[in-house]
């Protein structure tokens, strides 16, 4: 099997450049924020030529975590303001057994990809290349 893996699109691995790990204090709730500096699928258009896979998927050696993100934020940037600066996919987890599972996959995740946690700052923790 090849190694822990992040779709939008069937088949198109896209690479996490970023991971922020809050938790709500008064509710318990823990928010997760992927970065991609880039997209593969926006690349040469190949999101048009895949299918959508309804969800964030996450694939590793124990299966895959298919995550419906809560919001999708385009950041542009540039002189005229048209370059693609990253995106940012949101989303919550609500049960401890899930919050589990998608930290065993950013553990494989980030030492496929030479990624390391930062230091904890404000309620939350980070991944990083």
């Amino acid at each position: 099997m090849e190694g822990p893996t992040v779709e939008f699109f069937e088949g198109v691995h896209e690479e996490i450049s970023d991971v922020s790990l809050r938790r709500n204090r008064s509710t318990g709730v823990r928010s997760v924020q992927l970065t991609f500096n880039r997209l593969n699928s926006l690349e040469r258009f190949k999101s048009y030529t895949k299918r959508f896979a309804q969800a964030l998927r996450l694939t590793d050696e124990e299966g895959r975590i298919e995550v419906e993100p809560d919001s999708v934020q385009f950041v542009f940037g540039g002189d005229d303001g048209d370059d693609l600066v990253r995106v940012e996919c949101r989303f919550e987890i609500n049960r401890d057994d899930h919050w589990e599972r998608l930290m065993r996959f950013m553990t494989r995740y980030a030492e496929a990809n030479g990624m390391e946690y930062g230091e904890p700052g404000k309620g939350g923790e980070g991944v990083k290349a």
